[in-house]
């Protein structure tokens, strides 16, 4: 098994290439959606991990950032003649980066809960303003309707070639989970998790940590500025939702139930809780309960035992048992060479 942990992520992706060929036919179409959706999640979650599991900034409006990306491309899109990709690509990481770079400069200076509620405050402001039908704001926004019939690219249209977008998608959370871990692993990453367990001390070492944290901001907003550009690329649409408190809980509960701090875990949670809201919906369930009984009582019931069983989330439960398997090898290896006259305890760490 240690000689296959490098190969690892190869498998993986290839074993999620080769998923959408598993299904049987009239049935691929919607699991390549529902991949879809998990992929982009699984991004999303990722950007709040990088901000909440490395730095430990908690932050209540993480859907400002998703919002802004996808509002973006839904306004550059729906024009009669629309930029190319490339243009709106630059054009979501100009806006990650400078949403960042604002919500950082005005909230980083406190810490705690007084961070927290100003990111919401702030989140909760555009929400308003993009749901609101003010006629200055709604040929921007769309109002309560949002922004419909975006013009997606022919060539990765999501409604034409499904398979094509799926693959698109699927390279799109392999590459930015790579920029991720990237970060993580460098000097910059390391400042990031000094700040996390003790800022003080990370100041007396001479960091400057709101620099740090505000790095950590732009970065995350970035990501999750992204996945708001591929969430209206496959959705074809934006609407004010996508700037609720909601989204930001949902990436809260997914770095949760996936593990904090480690990037793999909250990708994990986002497949977790998607293919939850599946199970939930799914026509067995509807049949047996109520809407407010599955979406409400029972969701919640099920988010409760996870954290129950599963404290460290599910990465952190896997390392646990692969822990305690560990140790278990080392006792039985000790056991059997005692007998043999070995000082086990010199010779068997």
């Amino acid at each position: 098994m240690g000689r296959l942990r490098p190969l690892l992520p190869l498998i993986m992706f290839g074993a999620l290439a080769g998923l959408p060929f598993a299904f049987a036919e009239e049935t691929t179409r919607f699991w390549q959606g529902v991949l879809i959706q998990i992929y982009i999640l699984a991004v999303y979650a990722l950007s709040y991990d990088l901000l909440m599991g490395y730095t430990g900034i908690i932050s209540f409006g993480h859907a400002l950032f998703l919002g802004g990306g996808a509002f973006t491309t839904a306004i550059l899109l729906r024009q009669d003649n629309p930029p190319s990709v490339g243009v709106v690509v630059l054009a979501v990481l100009a806006v990650g980066l400078l949403l960042g770079a604002a919500v950082g400069a005005l909230s980083l200076r406190l810490s705690g809960v007084y961070f927290s509620m100003i990111t919401l405050a702030l989140a909760e402001i555009a929400f308003i303003l993009f749901r609101a039908d003010d006629p200055t704001l709604k040929p921007i926004t769309g109002g309560e309707l949002g922004i419909q019939g975006v013009h997606v690219p022919p060539a990765i249209d999501p409604t034409t070639f499904r398979l094509r977008f799926y693959f698109l998608t699927l390279l799109f959370m392999a590459a930015l989970y790579l920029v991720a871990r990237r970060i993580v692993d460098s000097p910059t990453g390391r400042v990031f998790v000094a700040i996390r367990e003790n800022e003080g001390r990370a100041l007396a070492l001479g960091y400057n940590t709101f620099v740090y944290k505000l790095v950590a901001t732009m970065l995350s907003a970035t990501l999750a500025a992204l996945a708001g550009m591929m969430l209206v690329l496959y959705e074809k649409s934006a609407t004010y939702e996508l700037l609720s408190v909601g989204f930001t809980i949902q990436a809260l509960l997914m770095t949760i139930i996936g593990g904090i701090g480690t990037l793999v875990g909250p990708m994990l949670g986002a497949a977790t809780i998607r293919l939850l809201e599946h199970w939930l919906d799914s026509s067995a369930v509807r049949a047996v309960l109520p809407l407010w009984l599955r979406t409400d009582l029972l969701f919640g019931l099920i988010y409760v035992g996870l954290v129950l069983f599963f404290p460290a989330g599910i990465v952190g439960g896997i390392n646990k048992l692969r822990g305690r398997r560990s140790r278990r090898t080392i006792d039985l290896l000790r056991q059997s060479v005692v007998p043999n006259g070995i000082d086990a305890q010199n010779n068997v760490k």
